[in-house]
């Protein structure tokens, strides 16, 4: 069989698992009882160590092998955090916690890999040692930094790193991959454009604001369509534009506008910080304005190290029974990014079958993708420390 027996055995309980942190979700580094509860089920597998407040609010268990002759580590990581979202589902086990809810597969994410965790921590049929990483804080936090910069991967002596996503639209069963950037960088900006307020009867007296704001947006778009390579994707998006009066008659004295840039390439992403400044200032100066500008660095972008990526391929194939599919560059944003540039890895998804999309009020996680996922990571390990 493609999926463990054992894991097969186990799904009911890795969904109880599930069901248990869907209907308590928590937000950013506030995971603390999500992180209670993955401990205390670490150590129930008997685990050889668990270790607690890693970037804040992390989990670390690890399981060490029959032998350990390689001196091999393998992390494999999941993400614990919820998102601030009204949950409209209506299941028996939806949130109890009114506006925030596990709208992108966290806990599907969790309680797979706690699967994995359990049913190795039984076997230990290879030879290494693995490091079951779940983080806080993958929805804006940073929670895979923090745990970079708290000693994650020299702590554990990591020497590869995976991680796994669900993909709504994928079918059950199916994983996807693609070697190299997979996930874009997300920075966003804020533009604040001042000028001279005033009756909207008298434009003649004033420097206006949305005019200056107005022609701001359009000449952003440059950027993607005269500066950057074509061959190379960006986004450049707009997406709020505040004025300090809502009056028919008022030209306000500020405006600010705020969106956010997605790339890949980190030249690129350079160019795009430095075009927007500069557009945005002296587009303000050409009508006798000033515009202040402010820019956020997000995750930098998700890249898949060549060789992991085919070990993962590999791992896929066996529990799929067939290739995984290749994947398309995603525009949206992945911390997991931090670990694959403290350390070689690749991250996969796997199919969640016809659900609504990630980040929507009706998403749930399926749980009939928990074996394939279980399986996945037990796999992986297998075959990359296999017992001598």
């Amino acid at each position: 069989m493609p999926i463990r027996n054992r894991i097969a055995e186990l799904q009911d309980e890795i969904a109880a698992w599930r069901r248990d942190i869907h209907a308590h979700p928590e937000l950013m580094y506030d995971t603390i009882r999500t992180s209670a509860f993955v401990a205390e089920k670490l150590r129930e597998f008997g685990c050889d160590s668990v270790v607690e407040g890693i970037g804040r609010t992390g989990v670390v268990g690890v399981v060490k092998g029959r032998s350990d002759s390689r001196g091999h580590v393998v992390g494999l990581r999941a993400d614990m955090d919820a998102l601030p979202i009204l949950e409209a589902t209506g299941l028996d086990y939806a949130s109890t916690t009114p506006g925030k809810m596990h709208a992108c597969g966290h806990d599907g994410h969790t309680a797979m890999l706690l699967g994995a965790a359990k049913h190795l921590a039984e076997t230990r049929n290879f030879d290494g040692t693995v490091a079951f990483i779940f983080q806080p804080a993958e929805e804006g936090g940073a929670g895979g930094e923090a745990m970079v910069k708290d000693g994650l991967i020299e702590r554990f002596a990591i020497r590869e790193v995976y991680g796994m996503h669900n993909q709504p639209g994928l079918p059950v069963g199916a994983f996807s991959i693609r070697t190299g950037a997979f996930f874009a960088a997300t920075d966003s900006f804020s533009i604040v454009v001042i000028g001279k307020g005033g009756h909207a009867a008298k434009p003649h007296v004033t420097i206006d604001t949305t005019i200056i704001a107005s022609h701001i947006v359009l000449a952003l778009q440059s950027i993607a369509a005269r500066n950057a390579d074509p061959l190379k994707s960006i986004v450049v998006s707009v997406t709020s534009f505040r004025t300090e009066s809502e009056a028919y008659n008022v030209i306000p004295e500020r405006v600010e506008l705020r969106g956010t840039v997605r790339t890949f390439d980190p030249a690129l992403r350079a160019l795009a910080e430095e075009r927007l400044t500069t557009i945005a200032q002296v587009t303000a100066q050409a009508f006798g304005g000033r515009a202040e500008v402010d820019w956020q660095r997000g995750y930098p972008a998700m890249v898949n190290a060549a060789v992991e990526t085919d070990h993962a391929r590999a791992a896929a194939q066996k529990v799929a029974g067939r290739p995984a599919e290749d994947a398309s560059a995603i525009m949206g944003g992945e911390d997991f990014a931090y670990m694959l540039e403290a350390c070689p890895g690749a991250y996969i998804m796997v199919g969640n079958g016809d659900t609504a999309d990630v980040h929507h009020p009706l998403y749930n996680f399926n749980d009939d993708a928990i074996p394939f996922g279980s399986s996945y990571w037990v796999e992986l390990v297998e075959s990359r420390m296999p017992a001598g």
